[in-house]
């Protein structure tokens, strides 16, 4: 290996409660992001940005701005050696209108070397070399892949003009560097989460005499709000042992990456509890930073949690003996929580629209695309939004799916994540028990009952505000309270959604 792998990842993921202190506005755009990027590398200490191009006027000049507003520190701190920016493109299978787009970042790519080259004058600079593909299959990533080596940089031997049909393109305008790119698969359905050994090997077959080493995402927020959190992080760590095996196997390194967000339903990963799910996925490469982590916590908290992130080792996967059983209980509890889901998605749909944005864009295609339909027909919010709503009303989304369990499933999963009763009573601190009348009546008992199977202690300043709520949508009351009160109960729990 000739580069450094990033252990962090800060993301634009919109889950922030608190306002970032470089913004004027709540929502952030366009120079913002320039700012957040710089802040993420040079007060935080993120080893990566991920510079999402989805769903948004994107700036194709990061790489140029970043130099051009900060060159002391980019000049120590070198793009592409030292620090890393990766772009998430857009998936023309699911974003049609976006596809252009795609075409248009992946050509940006030489350019951004362009400016590399002339900032730093050495020509082994490349500041953007790795794609993140969003909902991946194969096929997809195949296109990615060989439209830059082959279209991209390919095209600049091709001959373009009539009245000199001797001259290339790079004789009049240079070489497109770098040649290929790597194409990191993000996977975001369980399916493909579970099957990501062959996804991945698939892809690889006619590419290991290319690449030095391959990285690979699997999301944990978008497939819990379609299969149930326990549901998916059993999937990752099937995931990340199958990960380990195909890494012997075809004797190449893989780096997978985790896309966690600090919402327990969306990853638990925060200043406060990194440690936990480092030991829980100790083979995971990289961990997403994402906004709640940077801005809802103090900032010398959120450096020492990323220094400590930084500083430790890649591991390998633990292991789990009874996989069938492991499976069984996922596939149980994921039945369960759609069956309770669709119970539960009208109330969430009608206050989600009160959730304040922290990005101005549709920031994640994701598993749903941005109707968010899920495998049974049901039209939700995006998560980030799905849990500011469930968390705020005092019905924290992760129970949703456990009342499946029998006691002797809940000792075994217990058995394997030995946090996992500690974690269900601090999500339920969240409980609101006022929620209930909201609730159909078909899924009151289930609900009832699996919060007495848990100990815990209610935040009291937290359950104040989901009263307050619970009481203005009971009385029919919507309107911008509504948003001052997720607000508030947001900067309780230090997390939007």
């Amino acid at each position: 290996m000739t580069r450094k792998i990033p252990r962090t990842m800060s993301t634009q993921h919109p889950d922030n409660a608190n306002v970032p202190f470089f913004s004027n506005n709540p929502v952030l755009q366009g120079d913002d992001e320039i700012k957040e990027a710089y802040y993420a590398f040079s007060y935080l200490g993120v080893d990566e940005v991920m510079w999402d191009v989805e769903g948004k006027e994107t700036d194709e000049f990061v790489i140029r701005k970043l130099v051009s507003d900060y060159p002391e520190f980019f000049k120590q701190k070198v793009i592409g050696k030292d620090i890393f920016i990766t772009l998430r493109v857009p998936n023309p299978n699911y974003e049609k209108a976006e596809g252009k787009l795609l075409i248009e970042t992946l050509e940006s790519i030489p350019r951004s070397y362009d400016t590399a080259y002339v900032f730093y004058q050495d020509e082994s600079v490349v500041p953007i070399f790795e794609v993140i593909v969003p909902m991946a299959d194969t096929e997809t990533c195949n296109r990615v892949y060989y439209y830059y080596k082959n279209v991209v940089a390919g095209k600049e031997d091709k001959p373009f003009c009539d009245t000199n049909p001797q001259l290339k393109l790079k004789d009049w305008i240079g070489e497109f560097r770098p040649k290929k790119i790597n194409v990191i698969p993000l996977f975001e359905d369980i399916d493909n989460i579970i099957n990501v050994d062959k996804n991945l090997k698939e892809f690889l077959k006619d590419k290991l005499d290319e690449v030095e080493y391959q990285r690979v995402f699997l999301a944990r927020s978008d497939p819990a709000m379609n299969y149930s959190s326990l549901s998916v992080i059993i999937a990752i760590k099937l995931a990340l042992e199958k990960l380990y095996e195909l890494q012997e196997s075809l004797k190449l390194p893989i780096y997978p990456i985790l896309g966690c967000g600090t919402a327990p339903f969306r990853g638990n990963f925060s200043p406060n509890t990194y440690r936990y799910v480092i030991n829980n996925y100790p083979s995971v490469a990289t961990f997403t930073i994402q906004s709640a982590f940077k801005y809802d916590f103090p900032v010398k908290e959120v450096q020492r949690a990323i220094e400590n992130i930084n500083l430790t080792p890649v591991k390998s996967p633990n292991s789990i003996s009874s996989k069938d059983r492991v499976e069984s209980i996922m596939y149980k509890v994921s039945s369960e929580y759609k069956k309770q889901l669709a119970e539960i998605a009208p109330l969430v749909n009608n206050i989600a629209v009160f959730v304040p944005k922290r990005r101005a864009r549709k920031i994640h295609v994701g598993l749903f695309g941005y109707s968010r339909q899920t495998d049974e027909g049901i039209t939700l919010p995006r998560v980030i939004s799905f849990c500011a709503v469930l968390y705020s009303l005092g019905l924290p989304p992760d129970i949703l799916g456990l009342s499946a369990l029998t006691d002797e499933d809940i000792k075994y999963v217990e058995s394997v994540f030995p946090r996992f009763k500690e974690e269900m009573s601090e999500i339920l601190s969240m409980w609101n028990e006022d929620v209930l009348d909201l609730l159909p009546v078909s899924i009151r008992s289930e609900i009832k009952q699996t919060v007495k199977r848990f100990d815990f202690e209610i935040n009291q300043e937290h359950l104040s505000f989901s009263k307050d709520l619970v009481k203005r949508i009971k009385e029919n009351k919507f309107d911008t309270k509504i948003t001052d009160l997720i607000v508030a109960s947001a900067k309780v729990r230090n997390f939007l959604g």
